[in-house]
């Protein structure tokens, strides 16, 4: 599926994946770093700070209850960078504060990927990080190609698509029908 999505354009890549084996999730993120190389993209992983260190992935990402970024950035290299989940105006200050490289802006709409997901936050914050906040940003959540207009007319010029993705019969088109939003 990921070698799928990146011969589609796709030049961002994040493994999450919380319920396989730590030898497992290696060897995953291990074949998956070798490929983004080929593709020329950027490998990120979600949580698992000693396994974007071991995998050589270009960052690391991280959510509001995990180790804190300041105590992240004294365990990767310097050449990784570390972004950071945030779900309101407070919480994109503060990574800016801390020195995230990025941040994610949401969950924009309901989202079923994740277990106990925060409360969805609305197109208004897209919003606001856009007009008020001096990084980069992904908006997150519950992202369809029936709704990405409406993100992007809001402000992102970049965002995550899973199910959406994952789940469709033909993933390259899926990506086509979506790309041309995001131009």
């Amino acid at each position: 599926m990921a070698r799928e999505m990146l011969k589609a354009g796709i030049r961002i890549i994040q493994y999450r994946e919380k319920f396989r084996t730590k030898r497992i999730k290696y060897e995953e993120c291990c074949w998956l770093r070798k490929i983004t190389r080929e593709y020329n993209a950027i490998f990120i992983i979600n949580d698992d700070v000693d396994l974007a260190i071991l995998c050589e992935a270009d960052g690391i990402h991280i959510g509001q209850d995990d180790i804190p970024l300041k105590e992240v950035r004294k365990l990767i290299k310097p050449d990784q960078f570390i972004g950071l989940s945030t779900h309101n105006p407070k919480q994109a200050k503060e990574a800016l504060r801390m020195g995230a490289d990025y941040i994610g802006v949401g969950p924009i709409y309901p989202t079923q990927t994740k277990r106990n997901a925060t409360q969805a936050v609305g197109l208004e914050y897209i919003r606001y990080v856009s007009k008020n906040i001096d990084l980069p940003f992904v908006a997150i959540g519950g992202i369809k190609e029936s709704n990405i207009a409406e993100v992007v007319k809001a402000g992102a010029s970049c965002a995550s698509l899973v199910t959406e993705i994952t789940e469709a019969p033909d993933i390259r088109q899926k990506i086509k029908n979506i790309q041309k939003y995001l131009k």
